[in-house]
């Protein structure tokens, strides 16, 4: 005769099973950053961002593969710093934030083993929506808002398996937060910017542990590459104009295009250009806002900028809290940058630490390009002419900037 386990053995034998396989093992160190505790009388499951609760009573009611399935999916927003990430999006409407947290969380979750060999979606209400597949929870809680201001509708909520549209829901799919769990957002609120940034270093630490384990598996490394997607940007012809206006060299003149300072005495003269880019520093955002897909979106525009305008040199850096990779092409090895490349990263935002590389170089780039969300701790200055290229609305102050969207 089997003997039942408790709630907490069962809790056990999940955390066990999920570091062990090749799909989940890059959750080890989150799974032992913190306090993961059963409690009596919580409905479902929570996190306040480092530490995850788990109902004894919703322990009883989801079977193994279940259990491993709410048990990734608390450890998933602690890896992804959702409580302190996009705090922001909380006060402006607590319930969307929610929900944007768990369509990133689930569909990945459900992308990492879609043969559920190791997890299965549980029947309890939760959110899951191929169209946020690749999405980051910024993304969509811009879709769900906008949504909700068109539509008002009340749809009625799905489960889990039977998935809901991100077009027809308006924030009121699962509970009445939106999610199944509880988004401690109030913990975060109490923390200060000391705690949050020991809790930033913290996550950091226990994601290179998870993947250092990944990699030993040969499970899900961080931030592995896909397909590259076509560029959105024509770098021809946004880096003409930035880098005649920002380098020291000018290789030639054009009639093309007028020189402005002489039009205003009415004389037409030729515009000095050139062709040449020096060194150039290129800092690429891999902080825990950012999806796969973005990261993607981004190597296709550094790609796009190799072929187009090959600089002399390009430092290539990717970067979260910290630079957390550093690698440098030289003219003639840019052929095979999107197979060579690394990306690294996962933790915070600030790049402040790009700044930190640039002070520290002896040759001061031409230029530095910085391609983010936008969703950063600081704007930091570089001291050279530099450009952000952006997925959101956001501004960079005494840059020039440009939307990838």
């Amino acid at each position: 005769m089997a003997v039942k386990l408790t709630p907490k053995q069962r809790l056990e034998r999940s955390h066990i099973q999920l570091m062990r396989s090749q799909q989940f093992a890059l959750l080890s160190g989150i799974i032992m950053l913190g306090e993961s505790k059963v409690v009596e009388g919580l409905p479902t499951a929570a996190t306040n961002g480092r530490d995850k609760y788990y109902g004894a009573e919703f322990i009883d009611t989801l079977s193994e593969k279940e259990l491993n399935f709410v048990v990734a999916h608390e450890n998933f927003h602690v890896l992804y710093k959702h409580l302190t990430t996009w705090k922001h999006l909380d006060k402006i409407d607590s319930r969307l934030t929610n929900m944007a947290c768990d369509y990133v969380i689930n569909q990945q979750i459900i992308d990492l083993d879609p043969q559920e060999n190791i997890v299965a979606v549980p029947d309890i209400g939760c959110l899951i929506d191929p169209q946020f597949r690749g999405w980051d929870t910024g993304q969509v809680f811009d879709h769900l808002h906008r949504n909700q201001k068109q539509n008002q509708s009340q749809p009625s909520s799905g489960s889990c398996k039977s998935g809901g549209s991100g077009d027809e829901s308006d924030g009121n799919s699962g509970n009445q937060q939106g999610s199944f769990d509880d988004h401690q957002w109030d913990e975060v609120e109490t923390m200060t910017q000391e705690e949050k940034k020991a809790l930033s270093e913290a996550v950091d630490q226990a994601i290179r542990q998870g993947d250092i384990l990944a990699g030993k598996l040969a499970g899900n490394r961080a931030r592995e590459i896909g397909a590259i997607p076509e560029p959105k940007v024509d770098w021809r012809e946004q880096l003409r104009d930035f880098v005649s206006s920002s380098t020291q060299g000018r290789d030639s003149t054009t009639w093309r295009r007028p020189n402005r300072r002489w039009l205003a005495q009415d004389m037409y003269m030729p515009s000095p250009y050139s062709e040449s880019v020096g060194p150039v520093v290129i800092g690429v955002d891999t902080s825990g806002s950012i999806s796969q897909n973005q990261i993607n979106e981004f190597l296709a525009e550094i790609k796009s900028i190799a072929d187009d305008m090959p600089p002399e040199r390009m430092h290539l850096l990717y970067w979260d809290t910290q630079v957390a990779g550093e690698e440098t092409y030289m003219a003639g090895e840019y052929a095979s940058l999107v197979q060579s490349t690394k990306p690294a990263g996962g933790g915070g935002t600030d790049p402040r630490c790009v700044q930190g590389f640039v002070e520290k170089m002896h040759t001061k780039p031409d230029f530095v390009l910085m391609l983010s969300d936008g969703y950063v701790s600081a704007w930091p200055e570089f001291g050279v002419p530099t450009m952000w290229a952006m997925t959101t609305k956001e501004t960079a102050p005494n840059a020039v900037n440009i939307r990838l969207n």
